[in-house]
């Protein structure tokens, strides 16, 4: 059965753990003497109590001479009482280089998205790193997403086909700039997943499907792998015109944050907690790799998926995730909350579709970010500087600033140097949304709304205003609640 939106979200969290004692048969019997010889099997079987950590590794020696390695899992789902967690497993590797937090020896990570996978020099699985099986101790990673009370029994299989190995696969990267604009208004899809992690589409499908939605730029998203950074080269030469962004979703059990537009080859590790106290570690080695640090829908409901790490490392926030929802306007008005509007720093919002498979869409919602060009740097720089707004799709754009008598002028995102008591006039022109309220909303609240309107004016003053935000809302379902947002700006600072 297809799993919702939300239901997907959570694939793939896990955190660091010590390992279980699985039963293990042994390995089988070895060729004949002057046989040729032939694929090796091993089979791991065990059970995860209630309560187990949230990661088990489990060894597994790796033979010289091995050319291809195989593992295939499953694992029982014991009936549950309604509203008990049933089982969930989730699975990935490390090699022999180890399991130590930071992800020297990890090879790959699929959660619970398929059964089974592959390694060679030359090729893996998606969600898996191609390179040599080299011969020692490996370790399975797997994740005990959820524990049914009577406990979770798995059998792994795990298959060693011998050989030469292949020549090694020669990573692909996508290009840093690609053709734009110049200094204009893009559109971008930051949250995306394909096959590499819990998504149904390719790389390639997920571009056309990118540009089929007016994108300019997006971001490789999956969790906790960066296994298709090294496939999104050849898509590129295909969409020349299409920045293409490498990162990850690093989906841990407190939390989901979106590395955006780290250097490719980038890994961030997941295996770790809020109570930890690690996650500075990792939000410093994002911002290193030149990316942005994004708390992923902060306040979706699903289980490990809510952000319980603070803001203090964040370089902007989704609040905006997928089909608007319940969640999205907490998270809206959290955000909204934080701002000030005095001389702080303060954090942009993002907007992100999470497509995993249809009927999610590619680019519902986007930001649309102005930047210098169509580069890695310049659409980084207009993220981080908040020179953004969201949009349900590209068929809404949004011109928003402030200005004053004497021409002082400002943009989303820009601060207005005015003096307290010099009037400001707010201009706000919202096309492709028809029938849409358009609201003003200052540090007292909402401050103004023009019904079913495609622009306003409206003035103020500095004393009386620390910022301006706006939004477009299509008509309310369930008053007195607001309806959907069409789009939505981040602030203007007054004073």
């Amino acid at each position: 059965m297809d799993l919702s939106r939300r239901e997907l979200l959570a694939t793939g969290a896990a955190a660091a753990a010590a390992p279980l004692t699985p039963a293990d048969p042994g390995p089988g019997p070895g060729p004949a003497p002057g046989s040729r010889p032939e694929t090796a099997t091993r089979t791991l079987r065990g059970t995860i109590a209630p309560g187990a950590p949230d990661f088990v590794y489990i060894p597994l020696e790796v033979p010289p001479g091995t050319r291809e390695l195989r593992i295939a899992y499953t694992y029982d789902k014991p009936p549950v009482p309604a509203g008990t967690p049933g089982n969930a497993l989730d699975i990935g590797i490390f090699d022999q280089r180890g399991t130590a937090l930071g992800g020297r020896g990890f090879r790959g990570w699929s959660g619970g998205a398929r059964g089974e996978f592959f390694l060679r020099a030359d090729d893996a699985t998606p969600g898996y790193l191609p390179g040599a099986i080299e011969p020692g101790r490996w370790y399975l990673a797997l994740g005990p997403y959820t524990v049914a009370p009577q406990g979770l029994a798995y059998e792994i299989t795990a298959a060693f086909t011998p050989g030469r190995p292949q020549a090694p696969a020669v990573p692909a990267h996508p290009p840093q700039r690609v053709r734009g604009r110049g200094r204009a208004w893009y559109r971008g899809d930051c949250h995306l997943h394909s096959v590499h992690s819990d998504g149904r589409r390719t790389p390639a499908e997920l571009a056309a499907l990118a540009r089929g939605a007016g994108l300019d730029f997006i971001n490789s998203s999956e969790h906790n792998t960066h296994s298709a950074h090294a496939a999104w080269g050849p898509v590129a030469e295909t969409h020349p015109d299409l920045l293409i962004l490498t990162g990850e979703e690093v989906t841990t059990r407190t939390g989901h944050v979106l590395a955006i537009g780290t250097t490719p080859g980038t890994f961030v590790d997941w295996r770790y907690r809020a109570r930890d106290q690690r996650f500075d570690r990792f939000a410093h080695q994002i911002r290193r790799a030149g990316g942005l640090v994004v708390p992923a829908h902060p306040h979706a409901t699903c289980i490990g998926c809510a952000w319980k790490f603070g803001f203090g490392e964040a370089d902007a926030v989704e609040v905006w995730n997928g089909p608007w929802t319940p969640d999205d306007e907490v998270a809206l008005a959290s955000w909204d909350a934080a701002l000030r509007g005095g001389g702080e720093r303060w954090l942009p919002a993002v907007a992100s579709s999470d497509y995993h498979r249809d009927p999610d869409r590619v680019g519902t919602p986007q930001t649309v970010v102005l930047a210098d060009d169509l580069s890695r740097e310049a659409v980084l720089a207009g993220l981080r500087a908040g020179h953004s707004y969201a949009a349900e799709s590209s068929a809404v754009s949004v011109t928003f600033d402030a200005v004053t008598g004497r021409g002082a002028h400002a943009g989303i995102g820009d601060r207005l140097r005015a003096e307290p008591g010099t009037e400001v006039l707010i201009r706000l022109t919202v096309t492709g949304a028809d029938g849409c309220d358009l609201r003003l909303v200052t540090d007292q609240g909402v401050a103004f709304t023009a019904p079913a309107a495609t622009s306003l004016e409206w003035r103020t003053t500095a004393s009386r205003t620390s910022y301006v935000r706006a939004e477009a809302r299509r008509p309310s379902q369930a008053p007195p609640l607001p309806g959907p947002p069409a789009a939505l700006t981040n602030p203007i600072l007054l004073g």
